[in-house]
């Protein structure tokens, strides 16, 4: 029988039911990260999203350490298991230089939004972004989600409650929008009307670490 472990509280319990260097500055660092970009020809490097528009299928990133832009293409980060990316969200890339410029060919890792502190929700008032990390993640699949109303909620295989989907968490997950039927992996907490994401991440990483 499945297992998925939830968060509630302080105190997490079983639910079964609910189961490179073309700029100066670069070079160092991309001699330093030339071995997990996957070869000689490219970089790995941890910047912003500076904008990322689904509807056009493109955005960029600016380098954490300044320097040109740095292109992101929609399949770029489809490959990583997302379908959007919000604004400001900090990220690592792979990159390489192409005759139009740098140009990100693999997501590495999504690291959210690094601001302030959830306001807003009493339910996590308490929770520190350890206490959320420690929470295993479960993989869901969204059932609707509306950007303009600001929430939505999502399915979790083996569970028959539906899971609060709150914009404002998403996008400290690092996405901008998602799609009805989208697959992802949720961090889930049961909070005062029932349970609630606090946290997401492309549907791979639940897999992952169940294999882990």
């Amino acid at each position: 029988m499945n297992l998925i472990l939830f968060y509630s509280g302080k105190i997490r319990h079983n639910c079964v039911t609910c189961n490179k260097d073309f700029v100066a500055g670069y070079s160092k660092l991309a001699g330093k990260n030339q071995d997990e970009a996957g070869g000689a020809e490219g970089w790995a490097l941890e910047g912003q999203v500076k904008w990322f528009d689904p509807g056009k299928g493109f955005g960029f990133i600016v380098a954490e350490d300044g320097g040109p832009d740095i292109l992101l293409h929609a399949n770029v980060l489809r490959g990583f298991g997302q379908g959007s990316v919000s604004d400001g969200t900090a990220i690592r890339v792979a990159v390489q230089e192409t005759p139009r410029g740098l140009q990100a060919t693999q997501v590495l890792e999504i690291l959210g939004d690094r601001g302030a502190p959830f306001t807003g929700f009493e339910e996590l008032e308490d929770m520190s972004p350890e206490d959320i990390a420690k929470i295993d993640l479960a993989p869901a699949r969204v059932k609707w989600f509306d950007k303009s109303k600001g929430f939505g909620f999502a399915n979790v295989f083996g569970c028959g409650k539906d899971v609060f989907l709150h914009i404002e968490v998403l996008r400290r997950s690092g996405f901008a929008e998602l799609q009805p039927g989208e697959a992802l992996s949720l961090r889930i907490i049961e909070g005062r009307r029932g349970l609630m994401a606090v946290h997401a991440a492309p549907w791979e990483a639940a897999l992952n670490a169940s294999n882990g």
